[in-house]
Order: C-alpha cells, then structure tokens, then sequence
C-alpha cells in the first residue's frame, strides 16, 4: 500500500491509498488518470497512528452496501448512455463521492485499461464486490450485455437494501420501547423505592410480601447491577464465538425457524433472499448448479445452506431443485411449490424471481402485524409492572397510616 499525493486533472489536490508493486506504478496510474503526482511513498513510513487510521478506515472496511449498490446502478446507466467502460469509469473516478470510492474506481480502470476484464477488476476488491458480483457481471461480458447485466445486479442489491432496512426500521420503535420499560422499571427500584425504605424500617411495621419482594429486588439490582451488565456482555460475547462453530450454529439457526411468529417471518427472509438472487442469476444466464452456489453463501442461513448443499447435490445427479428444497421444510411450501412450476414450464428463473415478489411483499405484511402487536403488549406489560410497583408502595403507605390510626 502506497500513500500519494497529486493534482488533478481540475486542479484540485487528491490524497489517497494505492495497492501497487512500486512507486513508479503509482506515479504511472496517476498519470494515465491525468493527474500530476507530488508524493509517494510506502504507507508503513507513516506514523503508526496514523497507518491504523487508514487500515482501519479506509482499506479495510471497503464500499458500504448503499455504496456499492450506487456505484453499479451508475455504471450501468452510463453503459446504457452508449459510453464506453473506460470513459464511464474516469467520470465515475471524478465524480466519487468519497475517496474510498475514488480509490477503488481508480484501481478498477488501471485493470480495464491493461486489458482485463471487468469482473476480474471487481475480483480484486472483495469487501465491496461479492462473488455473487463478480459471477453475474461475468456472465454479462460473455453474452455481450453488460449494461443490462449490472442493471439487473443494481436491481438486486436495492431490493435487498429495501427489505433489509424494512426490517429494521420496523424493528426499531419495538427495541427502544424495550429499552425504555426496562430503563423505567430500574429507575423506580434503584432511586424511587429506596427513598422509602428508612420510612418503612423507622415504623417497625410488617410489610406486605409484595413491598418486601420489591424491596429486595431493588436492592439486588443496585448492588449487582454493573456485574449483571457485565454477566450479559460476556454472555453475548461468548455466544458470538460459538456461533462461529459450524455445529452450534447450525443447531441455533434450526431453532430459530422453530421460534412461534419469528420463524415464520424468518422463513419468508429467506425465502425472498434464495428465490431473488436464485432468479436473478437464472435469468442472467449462470448456470442453475453454480447459481445454487453463489445463493448458498447469500442466504446466511447454516440450515438452508444444509438444505441448499442437498438440493444442489439433486440437481448434479440430474433431479429436480424443488423436491428437496420441500423435504428440508426451511422454505415455505409456496416457494418450493413455485420452483417446481418453474421447473416443469422451463421458466425457473423467472418463477424464481415472481416467488421473490411474493415473499419480499409477504414479509413486508408480517412485519406490519407483528409490530403492530409487539407495541401494545410491551405498553401493557411496562404499565403492568409500574402499576405493580405503584400498588406496592401505596399498600405499603396505607398500611403505615393504619399503624398511625391505631
């Protein structure tokens, strides 16, 4: 990695990072994008911070996924425009958003211009460009239709983007309420109902086994409430790593498409996932054995990769896709039985691609009813639990005023 510093072709000073052999190949990109280089030098004679800062920032991370899906609907508009890729990808280069996006549109016209091919240019920058990328805008320089290949690519990612952030944005307004019940509960025991507890001791009263429960607790909760943050932080921690063993995660992916509601929605994600870049890949003309591949490492599920791992092994042997899919219950019954037309008419591609649609709009209404639910029954349940502790204290107060009277 080299660190430059050149004029560009408006004038303008650009700084960035460079993967190259030598500073002479450096100097000599810089110069066939029309830039005057002033600097280069290897990036290990930086200071220490200051090469962390740009391995951790700018090399290592690559395109976000908003990013990459902006960068190839771009290329694919200006292929359509009848330019051609160099010119695209030099007015790509000047008009970056960014410098990490400038860098890489840099490295990728340096390959096209010495001769290689497109998809070995997007090869080379794994953490913007998948396999899955790389596949399909191969299979598009093949057949001759590039533009329509990554615009179909673009068309990919966005939906996946939309029904990612579908997911979250509904997700959202759940957990903060979450967090704020739970936020309200600690703060009635931890600073509300201790400030009656000297009142309490001083009467020498018998309290009611509610009050002395919600005493406790509160007291536990102050005393032990940073180890019982910690417990849960090492918990996730020690989860995490065992969910990279192949087995444990297996295991845990099975029961989550068990989990009542939740397994069903996650059964439609996947689903919608699977048939999209299935019919995408389909339709751009990869083949159905290495599709099945590419949406195996898509879906991000260890048991529809076990049931994808079977179903590819089905088609090897000349059978069909859908039986096992179906034997496998990962998959909702409609996707399975939609493949299985598609396999009958010879249109898997494009059925693939209509089961998609069902899916991705299926998820969006179980989105909608289970927030719909979940919202009302975290109110319900944090105005149970405060009208408790209320209660308590109350019963508590009246019993006091009892003893008074007496």
């Amino acid at each position: 990695m080299f660190r430059y510093r050149a004029i560009g072709p408006t004038g303008d000073v650009q700084t960035g990072m460079m993967d190259a052999a030598t500073e002479a190949e450096v100097v000599a990109r810089l110069q066939r994008q029309g830039a005057m280089p002033m600097r280069a030098e290897p990036a290990n004679s930086e200071s220490w911070l200051t090469a962390l800062w740009h391995a951790e920032f700018t090399t290592r991370k690559g395109l976000r996924r908003q990013e990459t899906a902006d960068f190839i609907r771009e290329l694919a508009t200006m292929l359509s425009a009848g330019q051609d890729l160099d010119r695209a990808l030099l007015y790509m280069y000047e008009t970056a958003s960014n410098a990490r996006v400038r860098t890489m549109t840099a490295g990728l016209r340096d390959i096209v211009r010495d001769g290689g091919p497109l998809a070995d240019a997007l090869g080379r920058y794994p953490r913007a460009f998948s396999r899955l990328h790389v596949a399909m805008v191969s299979a598009g320089e093949a057949s001759g239709q590039l533009a329509p290949t990554l615009a179909r690519l673009a068309d990919l990612l966005e939906r996946q983007q939309r029904l990612a952030a579908s997911v979250t944005s509904a997700l959202i307004y759940p957990c903060l309420l979450t967090v704020v019940a739970i936020g309200s509960i600690a703060l009635l025991l931890t600073e509300v109902l201790p400030q009656f507890v000297p009142l309490f001791e001083q009467s020498g009263a018998k309290l009611p086994p509610s009050t002395q429960l919600l005493i406790a607790t509160g007291a536990f909760v102050t005393r032990y409430g940073v180890f019982l943050v910690l417990g849960v932080a090492v918990i996730v921690l020690v989860t995490r790593a065992a969910l990279r063993l192949p087995r444990f995660r297996l295991a845990v992916d099975r029961l989550l498409l068990r989990v009542p509601i939740a397994g069903g929605l996650l059964r439609e994600v996947l689903a919608a996932r699977f048939t999209r870049v299935l019919g995408t890949l389909l339709v751009n003309g990869v083949s159905l054995i290495s599709a099945l591949g590419f949406v195996r490492d898509a879906v991000g599920n260890r048991a529809a990769m076990a049931a994808i791992d079977r179903a590819t092994a089905s088609a090897r042997a000349g059978g069909g896709l859908a039986l096992p899919l179906a034997e496998a219950r990962v998959f909702p019954l409609r996707s399975t039985h939609l493949l299985r037309l598609g396999e009958e008419n010879a249109e898997l591609g494009p059925m693939a691609l209509r089961a998609a649609d069902i899916h991705e709009e299926r998820t969006r209404i179980a989105l909608q009813r289970i927030v719909a639910l979940l919202v009302p029954a975290i109110t319900i349940i944090m105005g149970i639990a405060v009208a408790g502790i209320v209660t308590s204290l109350l019963t508590a107060m009246l019993s006091l005023n009892d003893l008074a009277a007496g």
